[in-house]
């Protein structure tokens, strides 16, 4: 299957075919991760971990489960989860006094405690994550990654003194989220959602949003300011430094495994996958191209290049399976290796190494003295280049257009004026079909119309189809 031709097709198949889920265990949206896909998944962890690491975050854990008595506290919240929760009734045949649910995410469960933890102003900024699994009964149709029931989750959870100190840490999670894009070679939109669309509590929130096929969008995460909006109902307070009390000021910050979804939809092509180096279980695939008589030379020499990559760091793996050639080309094609390197007897006797990019198909050769630099250099390339086509792709996703007056919605993301009022807002997306992502964080310069009411406006807003 094509991936223009049918994308959510072509997903499917390829999301197992290359070894990343496997959606045959007994209940619809719980996925089992195989080897491969929870390699990805984990270099995709240890990058997030770095960053937080290193802008003096915790890591914690905390229980999977949630008293109703605490979810209950914050009713905003519960407006927005509460058709989505998986509720625990009994603990064996005994029914429970009090309710328990799985954490659809941790707010209601880590601010009790944030309660008992916080007490001066010397306690701030609190500043905590995890990764965890989260559980929300998702009723629309499942894909993996994307649309599931089970979510592979990272969130962290910031206390401030004040609402300034909470955004400084939102523009702090830019940066994190930044610098964890560049390895997953992945553009994306900063949309502030509106009021209707903000997350449950939210004093606001920003979406982070990326480019599908056929005018789709994707959220990869999101960033909430929550200013006293949770800190108020579970009693989070300190003692400032001139003795009176404070409530502190929140704020958070999510992604899902939708990042592994977004790599495989935005990146892969009619091939397979294609892994931006950073995150690739193997950086370099290995193919010995042996004849008659050279068979031991050929392998010895392909031995010899994998132990050298591999001493100077580079994931590789050298396939000495009885395919043919073709065949190990298509296979790790399929699994979005992103350099493949051909050894065979012509090469050894040349003192060259010989290349195929994954991304884009380039083939050449290395000089087998410099093959060590020569791959580090082309994996750093390979990734400014996927980032700059998936860039370019997000960029060609989005049109202007300042009417209604059209037959048929384009398939692709509308740019458009809007006054800011819900009631327009509401008329827009039932007119297109289309769901408003929000107006950029980053204030575009625009002058024009409201998109509903004609109303003069310099406020611009992005629609699209949600995947």
């Amino acid at each position: 299957m094509k991936k223009e031709e049918n994308f959510s097709e072509w997903y499917n198949d390829l999301v197992e075919q290359a070894g990343l889920t496997d959606k045959r265990y007994p209940i619809k949206g719980m996925n089992v991760w195989p080897a491969y896909g929870w390699k990805i998944m984990q270099y995709i962890d240890t990058f997030i971990r770095q960053e937080l690491d290193a802008t003096n975050h915790d890591e914690v854990c905390f229980p999977l489960l949630i008293p109703k008595t605490e979810f209950q506290k914050e009713k905003d919240h519960i407006k927005g989860f509460d058709a989505e929760v998986y509720w625990v009734t009994h603990a064996g045949l005994n029914e429970l006094d009090i309710p328990l649910l799985l954490r659809p995410t941790s707010e209601t469960a880590m601010y009790p405690m944030f309660a008992i933890w916080i007490r001066s102003h010397g306690d701030l900024p609190l500043k905590i994550y995890q990764l965890v699994n989260t559980f929300r009964y998702e009723t629309k149709q499942t894909r993996a990654f994307i649309r599931v029931r089970e979510i592979h989750f990272f969130e962290s959870h910031t206390c401030h003194v004040d609402e300034a100190d909470a955004q400084r840490q939102v523009e702090e999670d830019f940066v994190i989220l930044e610098n964890l894009m560049q390895k997953l070679c992945l553009p994306y939109m900063l949309l502030k959602r509106t009021e209707w669309d903000k997350f449950p509590g939210a004093y606001y929130t920003v979406g982070i949003d990326t480019a599908m096929m056929r005018g789709r969008s994707l959220q990869l995460g999101s960033i909430h300011h929550y200013r006293e909006n949770f800190s108020r109902p579970f009693d989070i307070k300190y003692e400032d430094v001139d003795g009176s009390t404070k409530y502190v000021h929140q704020t958070t910050y999510g992604m899902s495994e939708r990042l592994l979804g977004s790599v495989v939809g935005v990146h892969g092509d009619d091939k397979g996958l294609v892994l931006p180096p950073a995150i690739a279980p193997f950086q370099v695939v290995i193919v010995p191209i042996p004849a008659k008589g050279n068979v031991d030379v050929v392998s010895a020499k392909a031995r010899e290049l994998r132990d050298e990559l591999k001493a100077a760091g580079i994931r590789v793996v050298l396939d000495e399976s009885d395919e043919r050639p073709g065949a190990k080309f298509f296979k790790w094609e399929l699994k979005g290796v992103p350099l493949r390197l051909e050894l065979g007897a012509r090469d050894i006797d040349k003192g060259v190494v010989a290349y195929a990019r994954r991304d884009d198909g380039e083939k050449g050769s290395f000089a087998r003295s410099d093959v060590i630099a020569d791959v580090r250099t082309m994996l750093d390339t390979i990734a400014v280049d996927m980032r700059a086509k998936a860039q370019r792709f997000l960029d060609d996703s989005i049109i202007s257009v300042d009417s209604l007056d059209f037959k048929e919605v384009p398939e692709k993301w509308l740019r458009f004026g809007w006054c800011g009022e819900q009631e327009c807002g509401r008329k827009i997306e039932e007119r297109t079909e289309l769901k408003i992502l929000g107006s950029p964080y980053n204030k575009e310069e625009f002058h024009g119309k409201c998109l509903g009411c004609g109303k003069d406006t310099d406020t611009v807003v992005y629609a699209a189809r949600a995947m």
